[in-house]
């Protein structure tokens, strides 16, 4: 009874459009004063403060702030400009360095929001100017920013690791193979759709001249500091130099560094407004990480895991059969629910079940952050489309229409992720 009322509580909450953080204190507390059960007032507030009192916590707000500047400061036309160098004059090939830039872009940033405005600011106006369809080409945009959570290093991996306990670097290996499938399969479908609706090719061909009149080694040292960044990230993680924490505080210097001193692209003027963007971007997801803590206390002191681990395992008898319906779970609550808060609350709950039935808990993280990814480009409350749109000028619905190819290809590489394990472990 107290299990179902918390759960209950929050989603009645959730209908209401109370914020995400406030329905978790209100389903937590509900149990506590209507039933005496889940603990104590006192328990609860000092579950929170330690949800929050946190060092791996940390690495979120730097990895935002990281982008952030990284955005400000040009990035991403110098990776357009490279990867356009060499696959710009093939069929499709701009909007495979459009891919490109945003699954390169993803390690850089962790987000698929901040990709997406990122990558599209610069990408969407110069494939209008080229001739590509304006909705078409934000669509694109829309779903290859969810490449942004995917790719490491990823906001959404850092969180459900902190839901979890699951190594963040482990983690950030399982997220490389599936963030390239993803890209290899929504290029495919550009390529597809450029090859049977056609091209302004002597326009194009025009443009890469000048690409490739300014030479190879100018494309290239334009661009290598950024190519450097996800390099020295990952790689200082990987050889266990630097925690992934620690990492992110670098990749925030790395960006002031590249940006202020070698590109040249901001000043010191601007970094207290990027300041106050990081903030207004962490602070609804800093109370959602405090409170996620004492909401999984009052959930194990009620029991509520147990009771959902038992529910799957006694209607479910494979990995395949329960992994196929939480997908489409995860599909729907991606419409309509943000990554990070989503992470935080079915991560933990829904974690030993899966276990139970063998499914690797890395891959399990893969599949809930492939599969809340494609949601950031899902109506009704996608926010990459709502992104996407304001930057062409476009309804995010008309968007939408001209996403849903791409969201198949999407989905069509989160078959083989979810059914092919060896896509999340291989590299573990």
């Amino acid at each position: 009874m107290a299990a179902l009322m918390v759960f209950g509580v929050f989603l009645v909450s959730i209908a209401l459009s109370i914020p995400i953080a406030t329905s978790m204190i209100v389903g937590s507390i509900s149990p506590i004063l209507l039933l005496g059960k889940g603990g104590s007032i006192v328990q609860l507030l000092n579950n929170t403060f330690s949800g929050a009192n946190s060092t791996p916590i940390l690495a979120v707000p730097l990895f935002i702030l990281g982008g952030v500047i990284m955005a400000e400061g040009g990035i991403s036309r110098r990776l357009f400009n490279f990867f356009a160098y060499f696959v710009g004059r093939i069929p499709g090939g701009v909007p495979c360095a459009a891919i490109l830039t945003c699954l390169f872009y993803g390690a850089i940033s962790g987000s698929g929001p901040a990709t997406t405005a990122a990558v599209g600011s610069m990408v969407i106006p110069f494939m209008i100017s080229m001739g590509y369809d304006k909705t078409w080409s934000a669509g694109m945009i829309a779903v290859a920013g969810g490449l942004g959570v995917i790719i490491p290093p990823s906001i959404p991996f850092v969180l459900y690791s902190l839901a979890t306990g699951v190594s963040t670097g482990n983690l950030f290996l399982g997220g490389i193979f599936p963030g390239i499938l993803i890209g290899v399969a929504l290029m495919v479908y550009a390529v597809f759709y450029c090859v049977t609706k056609g091209e302004d090719r002597v326009l194009i061909n025009k443009k890469m001249d000048e690409l490739h009149a300014q030479g190879l080694w100018h494309v290239f040292k334009d661009s290598l500091l950024a190519l450097l960044c996800p390099i020295i990230v990952l790689g200082g993680i990987y050889t266990g130099w630097f925690t992934p924490t620690e990492a992110a505080c670098i990749s925030v210097f790395y960006a002031l560094i590249v940006s202020l001193w070698c590109y040249k692209s901001i000043d010191y003027k601007q970094i207290w407004g990027l300041l106050v963007a990081s903030v207004k971007t962490y602070g609804g997801l800093a109370f959602v990480l405090a409170f996620a803590t004492a909401f999984g206390r009052v959930l194990s002191l009620t029991k509520a895991t147990s009771i959902i681990e038992d529910f799957i395992l006694n209607n479910f008898h494979s990995s395949f059969s329960v992994l196929s319906v939480l997908v489409i779970i995860f599909l729907i609550l991606g419409m309509v629910m943000d990554t990070g808060p989503a992470i935080i609350i079915l991560a933990p709950v829904l974690l030993p079940a899966v276990q139970a039935l063998g499914v690797d808990s890395v891959h399990f993280g893969v599949i809930l952050v492939c599969c809340l990814s494609i949601g950031l480009a899902t109506p009704p409350f996608g926010l990459d489309l709502f992104v996407a749109g304001n930057l062409a000028e476009e309804p995010p619905m008309a968007v939408a229409k001209k996403a849903l190819p791409f969201m198949i290809a999407f989905i069509i590489a989160l078959a083989l992720i979810v059914y092919i394990p060896w896509f999340s472990t291989a590299l573990l």
